[in-house]
C-alpha cells in the first residue's frame, strides 16, 4: 500500500493543559484511572469477602500505588538504562524524562503486598489474589497512554491498519501499543474474573495473572519495536520476552501448588 493510504496518527500534546508551572498529562490520568478503577471494583469485591472491608482494601491499593510508582521507575533505569544511572545516578530521580517499566513495577507491588500482609497478619497470596484481578485494567489505561502519547510503537508491517507515527518515521508500524491494551489488559481482565468466580486453592489467581501476562506480553514483543539501545538479545528475543519467562514459569507453579493444596483441603 502507497504511504499515502495508511492511517496518519495526529501528532498529540501529551500535556493536556498547564496552569503556570502545574502541568496535567495524558499518561498521568491514564495512571489515575487506574488507580480509581482498582478501587471501585476492587472494593465492590472488598464488601462480598469476609475477608475485607472496603477502607482494608483502600489501604493496601495505596501501598501497591506506591510500589508500582518506585518499582517501576528503578525497573525501568536498571532494566533499560543501567549505563545511564551509573554514569549520573541522579538519573534514576529525574522522573520527568520518562520512564516506567511494567516489571519494576509488578516487583514493587509485590513488594508492597508483602510488607503489608506482615504488618496485617495475612497470607501474601491471599493478598496477591485480591490485587491480581485490578492489574490488567491498570495496565489497559496505561497502554491507551502509551498510544496516546504516539510512543513504544510497533515493528514496521504493511498490515492495513498499519499506522505511521509521528516519532517513529515515515513508515507504517503496527500499534502495537492497542494490542497490549486489549490482550494484557481487556482479555486478561475478563479471564481473570471469569475465573475467580469460582472457589481455587489460594495463590491460584495470582498464577493465572502471571501466566497470562507473561503469554500476552510475549506475544505482543513479536510486532513491538525493541528498544533502539537495546535491540534484540540472545535467541533473536527482546528484552521483554526475557523477563516474561520467570513470569510464565512461576505462574505455572503457583497454579500446581494451588491445585494441590485445593485438593488436599
Amino acid at each position: 500500500m502507497p504511504l499515502n493510504e495508511y492511517t496518519q496518527f495526529p501528532d498529540i500534546d501529551p500535556v493536556i493543559f498547564s496552569i503556570g508551572p502545574l502541568a496535567i498529562h495524558w499518561y498521568g490520568v491514564m495512571y489515575l484511572l487506574g488507580f480509581v478503577f482498582a478501587l471501585w471494583w476492587g472494593g465492590r469485591q472488598a464488601e462480598q469477602s469476609p475477608n475485607w472491608t472496603r477502607d482494608k482494601f483502600s489501604d493496601l491499593v495505596f501501598w501497591c500505588f506506591l510500589g508500582v510508582l518506585v518499582g517501576g521507575r528503578i525497573g525501568y533505569v536498571i532494566f533499560y538504562h543501567f549505563d545511564l544511572f551509573m554514569a549520573d545516578p541522579l538519573y534514576l530521580f529525574r522522573v520527568w524524562e520518562g520512564g516506567m517499566s511494567f516489571h519494576g513495577g509488578l516487583l514493587g507491588v509485590i513488594a508492597a503486598m508483602y510488607l503489608y500482609a506482615r504488618v496485617t497478619h495475612r497470607r501474601f497470596l491471599a493478598v496477591g489474589d485480591m490485587i491480581a484481578p485490578l492489574v490488567p485494567m491498570g495496565l489497559f489505561f496505561g497502554r491507551m497512554g502509551n498510544f496516546i502519547n504516539g510512543e513504544l510503537w510497533g515493528r514496521v508491517t504493511d498490515v492495513p491498519w498499519a499506522m505511521i507515527f509521528p516519532s517513529g518515521g515515515p513508515v507504517p508500524r503496527h500499534p502495537s501499543q492497542l494490542y497490549e491494551a486489549a490482550l494484557e489488559g481487556l482479555l486478561l481482565f475478563a479471564l481473570l474474573w471469569w475465573f475467580q468466580r469460582k472457589p481455587h486453592g489460594t495463590g491460584a489467581v495470582s498464577g493465572l495473572f502471571l501466566l497470562g501476562y507473561g503469554i500476552a506480553r510475549f506475544t505482543v514483543e513479536f510486532f513491538r519495536e525493541p528498544d533502539a539501545h537495546l535491540g534484540l538479545l540472545s535467541l533473536g528475543m527482546s528484552m521483554g520476552q526475557w523477563l516474561t519467562i520467570p513470569m510464565i514459569i512461576l505462574g505455572v507453579g503457583l497454579l500446581i501448588y494451588a491445585q494441590k493444596n485445593s485438593s488436599k483441603a
